[in-house]
């Protein structure tokens, strides 16, 4: 690829030209900010010329891109305080969102930890008690962190004995973390903060240190947007420099994109996951009993998924989707760990395997048609039971210790709010531990599984959530949300958010698309690559589904996506751009042909591809790309793009430009704003306040475009009033 003129700073400080003040009109109801357009930035691939009129946009620390957003908010929001109920439905966020939230509870050393929510506290609290009648007690508050609740708890690590914890912190929503080292005890800091790590966990090995992992601080571009290539593989020894730790593995001698690195429960083997992209690993492993042992290979090649279960011993046990799959358990021995050597245990069925352990038991959980069963074996590979679920949904939580007698998992659907159950494991029973106190009536809604037919045949399946009783005469305001990548599967959840839709006689539908891992590996490659526009056909057959059925119509339809679904959402409305009356594409991958150019964007490869890679693929990128797809003079549909100014998974360069040259191309009424959250990055850790704000913004957007003048509820025994 060769590219003819990057816009220089200079340049782009004379041509955007103040655009605070100055905005451009157009024939719409609303002035965008008159966003410059450099034509001398074209790229070329395979002799195809490309232009890239908003490159400036990437540079996320110049004076211009911040003008930029700035003017952009302002139209944003300045259009969102006109609609009248956007302060009742943030009020009726409010009410729903306050009320506690407890997580599972977890023992270490003499204390039971668990973390509290009051209702409206930005960042849920890590409290401790002796034993289960101790009174609680604050270990850690992250509301303490930043004054503006920004600043995120992202994961903590105990040593074995529960004396002292490793935990990482995020700011603004970065994926770049810190790591503060405490006495457990008596909550005081050990040594100065880690810094620069980046996509890790932290592993102890006895007392002594710790592993994790990081990237080397970009050269070229800002931390946020700078592209991040070598994962490395740290030893931290307590009380020492971390100028001095240990380099383990990767770096220059096995360069790998995506490092991880644990020790077993046993304290007996470190195991290390290395991977080129977000799909297959290599795994390697190390005994830590003997001195100077070697870190051996046990799988050599990264076209499957591979994890190290439990550890017994010599024994070692791997869940592996290699010539399986759907997935099996299979047991090695370290001796010989290869693949060559492996024995099933809980053999592949037809369907999608995960594998949990805890007390002397493992959990297996199966996924039929997006929706989970599980199941108690004993360790030599005997099903003892199945465990009781309360109804057709997601559960998750079936892990912990070798040593425990109890766990604690979670269940939940579109109906059922998220409830923690205590498991008895010896006689396997369980029992209510915490009930979601949250305001919603369960029995006023229906959720059901519908399977529809796509464009080539395949059928898809979808959940549709509305009240009881609703009138199917395709007037029903309708959410349509879908992902469709990674081998991600998107299991039923309950949503606070969504019951301002589902009180409002709206209807909340997620389809299972190609892409995802619902169905296996399989499903997940008929939706990759050359195979891409599946997923975008399956979400399109969704909505015609939908509208068939007199669930909706296109003027009552929004689609929704984020991240990959972002880029789902942004293909879709190109494409179709008449299907739907409203499109909301977070935090999405809008830029098929330098995606990879930022950050972690190039370990996205396995699922989409890279312009570089042959002709064949850049015309496929280039065929389907948001922001390359965007046409002059069409109609498009009530558009919120919505991104964080901190976002270093997904760079907002992406939804920069795709907002820049939507408002561009864009022709009719139909408002297609970007609304840009500021210390904000891809979603974790965003404070309470914050997320209830942006969800208002949504469904209020929502309904104005679909043309509610009040809110349904408000008009449910007369007609509804419309603009």
């Amino acid at each position: 690829m060769k590219t003819k003129k990057v816009l220089s700073v200079v340049m782009a400080s004379s041509i955007l030209m103040a655009c605070n003040q100055q905005v451009e009109k157009k024939e719409t109801a609303l002035s965008y900010p008159n966003t410059m357009r450099d034509t001398t930035v074209v790229d070329e691939y395979f002799g195809t010329k490309v232009p890239d009129p908003y490159r400036w946009l990437e540079n996320d620390t110049s004076a211009e891109t911040e003008a930029w957003v700035k003017a952009e908010n302002k139209v944003t929001f300045d259009y969102l305080k006109e609609i009248p109920y956007r302060k009742d439905i943030n009020d009726r966020l409010t009410d729903l969102w306050n009320y506690e939230k407890y997580s599972a509870p977890f023992v270490r050393g003499e204390y039971t930890y668990f973390y509290k929510n009051d209702g409206l506290q930005n960042q849920s609290v890590l409290y401790r008690q002796k034993g289960e009648e101790g009174t609680p007690e604050v270990f850690l508050d992250p509301n303490k962190f930043s004054e503006d609740g920004t600043t995120s708890l992202a994961g903590l690590s105990f040593t074995e004995d529960g004396s002292m914890v490793a935990y990482q912190i995020s700011e603004g929503g970065s994926d770049w973390r810190k790591v503060i080292v405490l006495n457990a005890e008596t909550k005081e800091q050990i040594e100065d903060t880690l810094i620069d790590v980046k996509f890790s966990g932290v592993s102890w090995l006895n007392n002594d240190g710790f592993y994790y992992s990081s990237y080397d601080k970009p050269k070229d571009g800002s931390a946020l947007s700078g592209l991040t290539q070598y994962h490395k593989l740290f030893y931290h020894k307590l009380g020492t420099e971390q100028s001095t730790d240990e380099l383990i593995f990767g770096g220059d001698i096995t360069p790998r994109r995506y490092i991880g690195g644990y020790v077993t429960e046993d304290n007996n083997y470190l195991v290390i996951s290395a991977a080129t992209s977000t799909s297959g690993n290599e795994l390697y492993i190390k005994d830590l009993r003997k001195a100077d042992s070697k870190i051996v290979n046990v799988v050599d090649n990264f076209e499957n998924n591979n994890s190290v279960i439990h550890t017994e011993g010599d024994k070692i046990f791997i869940k592996t989707n290699l010539n399986a799959p759907n997935g099996r358990l299979v047991t090695t021995n370290i001796a010989n760990p290869s693949p060559a050597n492996w024995k099933d245990l809980i053999a592949e069925t037809e369907n999608v395997l995960s594998v949990g352990s805890a007390g002397g038991k493992f959990f297996a959980s199966y996924m039929i048609d997006a929706t989970d069963r599980v199941y108690q074996y004993s360790l030599d590979g005997k099903m003892e039971k199945e465990i009781e679920l309360p109804a057709l949904g997601s559960a998750g939580g079936f892990g912990g210790r070798m040593e425990d007698t109890v766990l604690y998992y979670s269940f939940t659907n579109y109906v059922y709010p998220s409830t923690i159950f205590k498991y008895n494991i010896a006689d396997g029973t369980s029992e209510v531990y915490k009930k979601s106190g949250v305001k919603f009536d369960p029995a006023n809604y229906e959720s059901k599984q519908v399977f529809y037919t796509s464009k080539d045949g395949t059928k898809i399946p979808m959940i549709i959530t509305h009240k009881k009783g609703l009138k199917l005469d395709g007037t029903n305001p309708t959410y349509l949300y879908g992902y469709g990548g990674f081998n991600v599967s998107l299991t039923p959840s309950f949503s606070t958010s969504t019951i301002v839709l589902l009180e409002n006689g709206g209807i909340m539908a997620v389809a299972n698309l190609r892409g995802g891992g619902e169905y296996g590996e399989k499903w997940h490659t008929t939706g990759t690559k050359m195979n891409k526009q599946n997923v975008f056909d399956d979400f399109i057959a969704a909505a015609e589904y939908l509208i068939s059925e007199k669930y909706t119509s296109s003027e009552k339809l929004a689609v929704a996506g984020g991240s990959n679904g972002g880029l789902l959402v942004g293909a879709t409305m190109t494409q179709r751009p008449s299907l739907m009356k409203v499109a909301f594409p977070a935090v999405g991958v809008l830029d098929m042909l330098r995606y990879n150019k930022f950050t972690a964007g190039a370990g996205w490869a396995y699922d989409y591809g890279t312009a570089e890679d042959s002709k064949e693929m850049f015309d496929y990128l280039y065929g389907y790309s948001p922001y390359h797809n965007l046409k002059k003079g069409t109609e498009y549909p009530a558009t919120m793009v919505t991104t964080g100014d901190h976002d270093d998974r997904v760079v907002p360069a992406h939804s920069f430009k795709f907002a820049a040259e939507l408002q561009h191309c864009h022709a009719g009424n139909n408002p297609v704003l970007i609304r840009i959250e500021t210390n904000a990055g891809h979603g974790a850790g965003k404070p309470t306040d914050k997320i209830i704000q942006e969800q208002a913004d949504k469904w209020s957007f929502m309904f104005w475009n679909m043309g509610y003048e009040k809110l349904p509820s408000a008009s449910e025994n007369s007609e509804v009033a419309e603009k």
